[in-house]
């Protein structure tokens, strides 16, 4: 099936006025956050840096340089230290001068309180948690993804990931009629037309993987949770996110994503702004995540 809709078991309560407080400084006190504003994306990589450290995690940076500029992924590790490790990634740019709320201050907010969750967890595994930067264009699908450096970092030391899940767009929903789109009618067969519903999405090699973070979610909230698997290029936003970093070099990945511009009519304009996403509905997500990433530790 791809739909599980059922009572809310989640062990854990995320905070969305904490959620709402990370997406406004991002969105707003460090805007914009494109590429060429590097101090900003500074800004913003230390205040993510400073909301890690206060876990009892292992706080690092990994630092990179493209056209002159220095760029930094903050990587938040939790848990016992094992070889293997779950990645859990967000990327904390925004396109243009754009506010870029839900692309993706969002996905960082979620990002920092899924951190706090797990923080007191007692985790089985090492499970790393990394903001990433340069998702978006110009550098995007290119090798100056921030998620490119991290993945070919994993790659070159070879460390094992069980699974890596990109927290991609987790604050629009509309429950009107209509509100959800899709880019071939068919799939409107399948799916609700009120875009109040959250999605794991993967390519036709990750079946399995979207299938047991879907059901994990299930388990714990009451948002529903869809999910969807399709060759990378069939269907337009497959792979438009940090997950393809992965995938590319051959480790299981997810993105968890409220189906972006599909939904969301202010993807990538001036109206991406705070006070057009449900704190509430967002927090329930990142409860879901959390129940997945415990679920996929206990193997």
């Amino acid at each position: 099936p791809l739909f599980f809709a059922g009572k809310a078991r989640s062990t854990a309560e995320a905070d969305p006025e904490r959620l709402e407080t990370h997406v406004r400084m991002l969105s707003e006190t460090f805007a914009p956050r494109s590429y060429n504003h590097p101090e900003n994306l500074d800004s913003v990589a230390a205040y993510i840096r400073r909301q890690f450290q206060r876990t009892s995690g292992r706080v690092s940076e990994q630092t990179y340089e493209v056209e002159g500029n220095t760029y930094r992924n903050v990587i938040l590790q939790l848990g016992t230290e094992t070889d293997d490790r779950i990645v859990v990634g967000a990327h904390y740019d925004a396109a243009r001068e754009f506010p870029g709320a839900d692309d993706n201050a969002s996905g960082s907010a979620g990002l920092i309180e899924l951190a706090h969750l797990l923080d007191n967890t007692a985790l089985p595994m090492t499970v790393e948690l990394v903001a990433y930067t340069l998702e978006e264009p110009p550098f995007f699908r290119t090798d100056k993804m921030g998620s490119v450096f991290h993945a070919n970092s994993l790659q070159q030391r070879e460390i094992p990931v069980r699974m890596m899940i990109s927290v991609e767009m987790i604050g629009y929903f509309s429950d009107k009629e209509n509100s959800q789109h899709y880019p071939s009618s068919i799939l409107s067969l399948f799916y609700p037309t009120e875009g109040n519903f959250i999605v794991v999405i993967g390519d036709l090699g990750s079946v399995s993987d979207v299938r047991r973070v879907k059901l994990a979610m299930h388990r714990a909230i009451e948002l529903p949770v869809y999910s969807f698997n399709a060759p990378p290029g069939l269907i337009a936003g497959i792979d438009w996110s940090d997950h393809l970093s992965y995938w590319d070099r051959g480790y299981p990945a997810v993105m968890i994503n409220n189906t972006a511009f599909l939904r969301n009519p202010n993807y990538h304009t001036k109206n991406d702004t705070p006070d057009r996403l449900d704190y509430e509905r967002m927090s329930t997500v990142v409860e879901g995540i959390y129940e997945a990433v415990l679920d996929l530790a206990q193997d």
